[in-house]
């Protein structure tokens, strides 16, 4: 067999192992869902009829204040999924099964590439259903099909670099409350950026971190594809963002793994 071929296989057979545990363990995946899909409801029907008649067009209400919080909450389920991934990594190395797997005639990085592929792949599945509740809720998109494929495409980018992120924050911390707790600011950023409010409603150096951030273009961006409003040059940023958030990710990912690491 090739190396191509016993990368390949070796990946599958370690995410088949990592699928098997979500679905025994589901309660990251029930947070990683829930914790969005609570604070939809919390900006909707409790603070929505006040915020919405500062931020949505003619002054309206929930209804329309649905459409501009829910490119934020979804940008906040793929930096909440990144919970998920640090917990899991972190689980792996601290009850030394990283370490056992490093001993085997393996494809070494296909520990990581199925850690990558599953939590990607929850993350997405997380956004679908936070999206399914928010249609329930009235939500009303007008993207044309190119655009929601052009939106998927900046979800599973931004889902990916997260993801990269949560696994270093998992191989890196010492403590599986450590990994648990690394990425909540992450979790909270959308807040601090465009996801609940315009920026420009912010003080003046709120809004410039709110604006510089890196979650505001993607959050601005995703808005502009599915609901038709101006994107700018957010779309470049966004990629760059992404970019530089993965490479991050990777490189502070392998340094860690590469490590001989006992507890």
């Amino acid at each position: 067999m090739s190396t191509v071929t016993y990368a390949v296989a070796d990946s599958v057979t370690l995410l088949r192992r990592n699928v098997k545990n979500q679905l025994r363990y589901p309660t990251t995946t029930i947070s990683i869902i829930g914790i969005p899909v609570l604070f939809l409801l919390l900006f909707v029907y409790v603070l929505g009829g006040a915020l919405g008649a500062g931020v949505t067009p003619a002054g309206g209400g929930s209804d329309d204040y649905v459409n501009y919080v829910l490119p934020g909450l979804i940008i906040m389920t793929a930096a909440t999924g990144m919970l998920g991934t640090a917990v899991a990594t972190s689980v792996d190395i601290t009850e030394g099964i990283i370490a056992r797997f490093k001993t085997m005639a393996i494809f070494r990085p296909s520990i990581l590439i199925a850690r990558v592929i599953t939590s990607v792949g929850q993350t997405i599945a997380s956004m679908a259903f936070v999206f399914g509740v928010a249609f329930l809720m009235g939500f009303d998109p007008n993207a044309t099909a190119v655009e929601w494929l052009a939106a998927l495409g900046l979800l599973a980018g931004i889902s990916f670099a997260l993801t990269w992120l949560g696994v270093a924050f998992g191989l890196a911390a010492k403590t599986l409350d450590a990994a648990s707790n690394a990425p909540f600011p992450l979790i909270l950023l959308p807040f601090v950026g465009s996801g609940v409010v315009p920026t420009d409603s912010m003080p003046t150096g709120l809004r410039w971190f709110a604006e510089y951030q890196p979650f505001t273009p993607v959050i601005e961006t995703l808005r502009g594809l599915l609901l038709g409003s101006e994107i700018g040059n957010s779309g470049w940023i966004s990629l760059a963002w992404c970019a530089g958030i993965a490479l991050l990710g990777f490189m502070w990912s392998m340094k860690h793994f590469n490590k001989d690491r006992t507890h």
